[in-house]
């Protein structure tokens, strides 16, 4: 069962890889300061296990960049506190009575000249959405997630745009077998789309950060893509006759989206209406967990060693 302090019995809790022997090892990542404030991954739509399993295989690949980090899960879309699936409110109003009790315990140790607490001023938490990009009315119930909590948290922007998007995209349209694996072997499939529509939700902002990824993401596959609103009717079959209107033939539909902040049948709908193929949601890509990091490590100015720029997808 899940708690506001840590993830599910039973479910698998990536660790940090032993240490390489031999003078080219990887450098060894930074570790989570002691008493710096949880990073609470704030996750849309309905609670699932499959949910679950996305954001506790997440916040693993953040914990195996930063050993020793405090990262929990809150779920926007409950009504109080469903088994298994604590409401974001509840886990930052626990969050805020663990710092509450931290801030007596430093006030009592600097009273006996002991070295005071280095995160006294710091949130009660991190809140990172669980997002590749902004979605104001999911933005919104998070921000009074956290206005009911009555904690000091912090919210940072959403995961995108990012590069490591674009290379996330890449990979799951080259798993479905929609695009090249590797452009740099000029690695083809016999399906693969010569123009792809970057789906999204979250009305035009949304739009508009995804067709930066979008940007990124046709110079890996040197094809088009335009990016379009999944919760616009009709916007994806105009982006789709738009592309076959420059050219483009074979398309295919790339969501950017994580998963859980969208009805999955959405997607299979609106590649049906527009006439093409489409791959999986970007899921527990490693990316999802390192940008998530790197969001609450900006917000707390720890640095970190996680990898942060677009590589080719072997």
């Amino acid at each position: 069962m899940s708690s506001p302090t840590g993830p599910a019995n039973g479910l698998p809790v990536r660790m940090p890889r032993p240490r390489q022997p031999g003078r080219h090892r990887r450098p060894e990542p930074a570790a989570a300061p002691a008493g710096a404030p949880p990073l609470v991954l704030a996750v849309p739509g309905t609670p699932s296990v499959t949910t679950r399993r996305l954001a506790e295989e997440s916040l693993s690949i953040a914990r195996s960049e930063l050993p020793g980090l405090d990262a929990r899960i809150g779920y926007i879309d409950v009504d109080g506190d469903t088994e298994g699936f604590p409401a974001l409110e509840t886990v930052l109003a626990y969050a805020a009575a663990q710092r509450s009790a931290r801030t007596s315990e430093a006030a009592e140790a600097q009273n006996a000249d002991e070295t005071p607490d280095a995160w006294a001023q710091a949130p009660d938490a991190v809140v990172v959405p669980l997002l590749a990009g902004p979605d104001s009315a999911v933005l919104r119930r998070i921000r009074q997630s956290v206005m009911n909590s009555g904690s000091a948290s912090e919210l940072t922007d959403t995961l995108g745009p990012h590069p490591l998007l674009a290379e996330a995209l890449h990979v799951r349209l080259s798993e479905a077998g929609l695009a090249r694996a590797d452009r740099a072997r000029l690695f083809t499939v016999a399906t693969a789309a010569d123009g792809i529509v970057l789906a999204t939700v979250g009305g035009e902002e949304a739009v508009q950060a995804a067709g930066i990824t979008g940007m990124l993401l046709s110079a890996r596959l040197a094809v088009p893509v335009l990016a379009a609103a999944l919760d616009e009717e009709g916007a994806v079959a105009r982006a789709a006759d738009q592309l076959r209107g420059s050219g483009s033939r074979n398309l295919a539909l790339a969501p950017c989206l994580i998963g859980p902040e969208v009805d999955e049948t959405l997607t299979a709908m609106a590649a049906k209406e527009a006439g093409c193929s489409a791959a999986e949601p970007l899921g527990a890509y490693p990316a999802v967990g390192k940008l998530a990091l790197a969001k609450y490590a900006a917000a707390l100015g720890i640095a970190t060693q996680p990898s942060l720029q677009g590589a080719p997808v072997r």
